[in-house]
């Protein structure tokens, strides 16, 4: 059986699996239209029809006082009318019963099907379906001024309580083709993007009709039709359904059935193209064909299925014969490259070759030089303000974790106050010269390793540490140059997913096994001691009658009551306090009174504290407790959160737990030295020579570390309309790292997790999303002064904090 138009559907194409809100996307014009594209403007012909707004008003209340009311909508997925509660459930799934789709299209086949009908107002459109001629002219009149009766819909406004249209036929207006304020009102239509066009079921029953009622009519021109539906639409589509009374809600699920065909993509399709009745037969038929059948006593109907994440694609639904005839339609002439993407860095413009030296980081500096001063305006935006924050915290917190484990690395040679003021200048600078701003540099695992290594041999072959790493720098920036020159940084366009997770990877377990081996090197400085072991023990030694002093013993008490105070022999002895011995003449003795044997158990009780607060705040945004504001704020600062309580419970308690050590005064952390470190020192000449070695290791991480972040930010999948600048990026590391070395401070390259953080806080999403439609991905919002901003606030923090202690 072949569809009518179904020449044009075989041209249509679709992506394997489309987001739920990509599906429709394309449904409406594009509101970027020079943004970029996944599939070519040909290939979705098939969507190219108006998204579909359906409503179901079903006749109750027969015999008494009969009314219209709304008890279902459908956009992309169904929502129920809750009566009890007043308000709408959430999207979901539609499951039908077999026998109202069967019953469906026995009614349409003996009822009324007009197409291309020319009713231009709502009571024209009722005038030409009851011209039924099984209906007597009374009935008719009864009919038509039934269908003009308002419904009653619940309609919940920006602000206001849910409201009811009107019901008696006396208070409504003359113009049955007038919206009604609260239709205008409708928090709805800021939901639905612009173009939709609506559909109207009408279904119930009726005591004075002897035979079953249909009709199905398809506007030639989307006429509004007056407050027949919530939203004042255009409306293309008109379903009436109405019958004698019958067991059961048979019109119910028969509505319901006209609706959910109506909300498939493919068989509105159809019908928009269809031409006559047997058309339209032919496209429910096509849709039972694809019905899957539940066997009853197996599932609960009472459960709703919720919308899934991705769509499957609507091309798999075509016959096997019809994807053989697309497949050939294909051009023979077309390399069968073109059918596949090679990677995601295949066709970007930054990782061209120019075949000039410098001439990618003089491509990157003019791309750079058009959306310069766009880059400062938009930080204007509040969303953008909001991510300095997140930022400067997250930068924060990263600054301490980094120079606590750099100060245990080099034995105080650098420190916290170098982690400060290194990512404040560092990240400053970057921010505002290299070619992609999203970027945030940090001391990273690897690099971390390095700087461990280097100092571990510096002071095993007696060599000064600084004066070493300067040298180190300096042949780092070197080779790093050279690979700008010779534009190096194509070469990330055979960078794999697997090696950009590896290395990510990496970077993370790295933080982690230095996390952990900290925790436990704190049970050596601080030792658990138990009851009953030989270094346990503190007893408040009295001198005797001859001042002197007998040698400390441990005896079993045989009382309790002799707990506190002891004779042993010739001189008494208590458990009292330390300092309440003190105060009364005695001297403490014995290993336990100068240390405190749970500071490595509360500092673990800390550990995962804050592990465990911090995971779960991550997770807040996705629970239902708190308003979605709330939530996203909880998940932001989840870090910065769970850090505060850790430090707000270590500070109740008041335990002598160790502690950063932050400098009282500006100068650098290991005594005795200047900010400028000398190129020799103590070290030999020959030794800035063989440095490079050293420097090229270094220089491989670091371009492995900077260019696979950078390929992550610069994915296509981002849509990032500024592009990115691998080249010039590359640069600046270089002339960060000479600097940095001079004034001994951290190296610092891309970080991945915090420049992905960085990225998520500036995600634009469409605030305009249909029921069950996840927002969809406009694109990230870049700026120069964002991340340069928040690395100041990092310096003048520190700053601060130098200042008060």
């Amino acid at each position: 059986m072949k569809l009518p138009g179904q020449e044009e559907f075989e041209a249509s194409s679709a992506c394997e699996n489309i987001p739920t809100g990509e599906m429709d996307s394309s449904l409406v014009p594009d509101p970027n239209p020079g943004g970029p594209s996944d599939t070519d403007s040909t290939e979705v012909g098939v969507f190219k029809d108006p998204m579909l707004f359906i409503q179901l008003n079903e006749l109750l209340g027969w015999p008494q006082a009969l009314e219209w009311r709304e008890t279902g909508r459908w956009v992309l997925f169904e929502e129920k009318l809750e009566v009890g509660a007043g308000r709408w459930s959430a999207p979901h799934v539609p499951t039908l019963a077999l026998p109202s789709l069967q019953k469906l299209r026995s009614l349409l086949a003996e009822g009324l099907v007009l197409l291309d009908c020319p009713a231009q107002s709502f009571l024209e459109l009722v005038e030409q379906v009851v011209r039924v001629e099984s209906l007597s002219p009374e009935l008719r009149g009864q009919l038509q001024a039934l269908l003009l009766q308002r419904p009653q819909h619940n309609i919940r406004t920006t602000g206001i309580r849910p409201c009811w249209g009107f019901t008696d036929l006396r208070k409504a207006s003359h113009d049955e083709d007038t919206p009604l304020k609260e239709q205008h009102q409708n928090a709805l239509r800021l939901k639905l993007p612009p173009g939709v066009e609506a559909a109207a079921v009408l279904a119930g029953e009726l005591g004075f009709l002897a035979q079953p009622l249909g009709a199905f009519v398809r506007l030639r021109n989307p006429v509004v039709l007056g407050p027949l539906t919530e939203v004042p639409l255009p409306s293309r589509f008109f379903c009436l359904l109405l019958g004698p009374p019958t067991r059961g809600r048979g019109y119910h699920e028969m509505g319901r059935a006209v609706a959910v065909l109506l909300s498939d993509p493919q068989f509105q399709w159809s019908v928009r193209r269809a031409s006559n009745l047997h058309d339209l037969l032919a496209a429910l038929d096509t849709f039972l064909e694809e019905v899957t059948v539940l066997p009853p006593g197996r599932w609960d109907p009472t459960v709703r299925i919720p919308p899934p994440k991705c769509l499957p694609s609507q091309h798999k639904r075509l016959p096997s014969q019809m994807r053989e005839i697309k497949g050939l339609s294909r051009p023979r002439g077309a390399p069968a490259e073109d059918r596949h993407d090679h990677g995601p860095h295949a066709t970007c413009p930054e990782l061209q070759r120019t075949g000039r030296l410098f001439g990618g980081l003089v491509q990157d500096v003019r791309r750079k030089a058009t959306w310069y001063p766009s880059d400062f305006l938009d930080a204007l935006h509040p969303q953008c303000l909001s991510a300095v924050l997140y930022i400067y915290l997250a930068t924060v917190t990263n600054a301490i974790t980094f120079g606590g484990l750099l100060g245990d690395a080099t034995d105080g040679a650098q420190g916290v106050l170098e982690s400060f003021l290194g990512t404040a200048v560092a990240g400053a600078i970057f921010c505002l010269m290299a070619g992609q701003p999203l970027t945030i540099l940090s001391s990273t695992g690897p690099v971390l390793v390095f700087e461990r290594l280097l100092f571990s041999f510096s002071r095993d072959h007696n060599m000064d540490y600084l004066p070493f790493r300067l040298w180190i720098g300096i042949w780092v920036a070197t080779f790093c140059l050279v690979l700008v020159a010779t534009e190096a940084s194509v070469l990330v366009r055979y960078f794999t997913r697997f090696t950009e997770e590896g290395f990510c990877a990496l970077i993370s377990l790295i933080f982690i096994y230095d996390a952990l081996c900290k925790m436990l090197n704190l049970t050596r400085a601080y030792p658990i001691q138990r009851p009953g072991a030989p270094a346990y023990g503190c007893f408040c030694q009295y001198p005797g009658p001859g001042e002197n002093e007998s040698q400390w013993t441990r005896t079993n008490l045989k009382n309790r009551d002799d707990i506190l105070i002891m004779d042993l022999g010739l001189v008494n002895a208590s458990l009292l306090p330390p300092s309440e011995c003190t105060r009364q003449g005695g001297r403490p003795r014995g290993p336990g009174c100068h240390t405190v044997p749970d500071i490595a158990f509360f500092s673990l009780l800390l550990f995962l504290t804050s592990f465990l607060f911090a995971t779960a705040l991550k997770h807040v945004k996705n629970s239902r407790l708190f308003p979605s504001m709330v939530r996203k704020v909880f998940s932001d600062f989840s870090s910065v959160l769970a850090i505060l309580l850790g430090c707000g419970l270590d500070a109740f308690l008041g335990l002598a737990t160790p502690k950063l050590l932050v400098p009282r005064e500006f100068k650098p952390t290991l005594p005795g030295r200047d900010w400028l470190v000398s190129p020799f020192g103590a070290n030999p000449w020959w030794l800035s020579v063989a440095a490079a070695l050293p420097a090229l290791l270094l220089s491989i991480l670091i371009f492995m570390d900077q260019q696979i972040t950078a390929v992550i930010l610069n994915r296509a999948e981002y849509r990032l309309q500024k592009g990115g600048g691998f080249h010039l990026d590359l640069f600046c590391v270089a002339v960060l790292m000479l600097l940095t070395s001079v004034l001994g401070l951290p190296w610092y390259v891309s970080a991945t997790v915090i420049s992905l953080a960085h990225m998520d806080s500036l995600r634009r999403e469409s605030r305009a999303c249909v029921p069950g439609e996840a927002p969809s991905f406009l694109g990230i919002s870049s700026s120069q002064c964002l991340c340069s901003m928040a690395s100041s606030c990092t310096w003048g923090w520190q700053h601060l904090a130098a200042s008060s202690s």
